[in-house]
């Protein structure tokens, strides 16, 4: 069994000293710390990328924090179960949480819950905050590209909604919504076929 350590801060303000500290008083050696001063947000972290590369079955990786690890609750289970498939265990000093042994299968049982409630409570947040929106007038989906005096224009010179589509690049159904939101006269053929 090897020990690897990972640190991670968010900016370059921040310091790695007390990460790569407890991690070295945790039995660690220099060439086995890796570190990233990146968010968390950003997936590609090179020192996680050549971490992954590193470690081999029944190694150890030792993080001081669980929110060092991932940039969220669902990438931190991402990550730990990758490392678990290939089992690599890691543990988490200051929270005391190992995915070691049968405790440590129940622990990755337990954050992988609270990950899913986790994206549970964030698509709750957005569909209210959306429900809310709407109830406001904000319209959602993309702004109309739509050049309605051609439609116009080529209404007038007597092309048929089919054609129309095709020149413009929309479908049949939306050339014959915006006629009629133009006030544009519609056959009841045409009706017919708006219906079909």
């Amino acid at each position: 069994m090897r020990l690897f350590g990972y640190a991670r801060v968010s900016t370059s303000q921040q310091s790695l000293e007390i990460q790569v500290k407890a991690l070295k008083e945790a039995g660690v050696k220099e060439n086995r710390l890796f570190m990233d001063i990146v968010t968390g947000c950003h997936a590609k972290r090179d020192g996680l990328e050549l971490l992954r590369l590193k470690v081999e079955e029944n190694d150890v990786i030792l993080v001081k924090k669980l929110d060092r690890l991932g940039r969220n609750t669902a990438d931190m289970i991402q990550l730990i179960k990758e490392f678990d498939a290939i089992g690599v265990s890691i543990r988490f000093l200051d929270d005391g949480i190992s995915t070691e042994g049968s405790m440590g299968k129940m622990v990755v049982t337990i954050l992988s819950a609270v990950a899913q409630a986790e994206r549970h409570r964030i698509l709750e947040r957005t569909n209210e905050g959306r429900m809310e929106a709407k109830s406001k007038g904000i319209k959602f989906g993309r702004k109309r590209k739509i050049d309605r005096e051609k439609i116009r224009v080529l209404r007038a010179t007597g092309i048929g909604a089919t054609e129309i589509a095709k020149q413009t690049g929309i479908g049949r159904s939306t050339v014959y919504k915006l006629l009629q939101e133009m006030g544009v006269k519609i056959s009841n053929p045409e009706i017919h076929k708006m219906a079909n």
